[in-house]
């Protein structure tokens, strides 16, 4: 088992009283949000260490860097939030923006997506500067960081499809740079539990509402971004200094 890193905030150590367990009760600070899963509505009971990193071995095999230009990735890893949050920090990343993938553009909405009554999931569409970082080192980061890749169709408090582990390829070289990665990765035995991440192609990328973008930078103080997303930030910057941009690029502008 890789050695698990956690760097959880003041502020969300104070919100978790010191390490006991805490519920989360829909206090998202946006009106009109709830945390709840697909299907029944449910209280989720969060374990005080939330979050917990993994330092993991960066990909063997990995993409060219191609011969100039941006590169595109779509990851999907829970709650997009906290995905987009991450990438935003991320050196050479051009641009996060969250949105949906997996179903059809009529029901690409977050109503829909949220109660789980669509095929697609919440993902992150990166635009990229290969000779800054490549495809391999974002995968290095998305399974390092951004979610946990064992969960099945859930992360933590979120449940259902929508919230599944999937890596959405645009094409044959990314699907098969994904897939190397993820079996390198069960071979070494660096989880506790097998890898779940779906490798999905032909996909659309579909752009989610304003309100969701730059969700954490707008909603710093929300339990949510406390407790689930903030954590993963920092953990980005203890394990991947080299990558680490202080200012985030945003979609909306400041």
């Amino acid at each position: 088992m890789a050695n698990p890193i956690s760097n959880p905030s003041r502020t969300r150590r104070m919100l978790l009283g010191g390490g006991a367990a805490v519920a989360v009760v829909a206090v998202l600070g946006v009106a009109g949000f709830a945390l709840v899963p697909a299907g029944p509505t449910q209280t989720a009971t969060l374990p005080a260490e939330l979050h917990r990193a993994v330092v993991l071995p960066a990909p063997v095999a990995d993409l060219p860097a191609g011969d100039g230009g941006y590169a595109v990735a779509v990851l999907g890893g829970g709650c997009f939030w906290g995905v987009q949050g991450v990438f935003q920090h991320v050196e050479g990343v051009v641009s996060a923006v969250s949105g949906y993938a997996g179903g059809s553009a009529e029901t690409a909405n977050y109503a829909a997506v949220a109660a789980g009554e669509t095929e697609h999931a919440e993902v992150v569409e990166i635009t990229y500067d290969p000779s800054v970082i490549s495809y391999g080192e974002l995968l290095h980061i998305f399974f390092s960081v951004a979610h946990d890749p064992t969960q099945l169709d859930q992360q933590w408090p979120d449940f259902g499809p929508q919230y599944r582990s999937a890596i959405f390829a645009g094409d044959a070289a990314e699907a098969e740079a994904a897939a190397l990665y993820i079996a390198q990765l069960d071979e070494a035995g660096v989880f506790s539990a097998p890898i779940v991440t779906r490798i999905e192609e032909g996909q659309t990328f579909h752009r989610a509402e304003d309100r969701h973008q730059d969700f954490v930078v707008r909603n710093p103080v929300s339990s949510y971004v406390v407790n689930i997303d903030l954590p993963k930030i920092e953990d980005l910057e203890a394990i991947f200094p080299e990558f680490f941009r202080a200012e985030p690029v945003l979609v909306l502008g400041g």
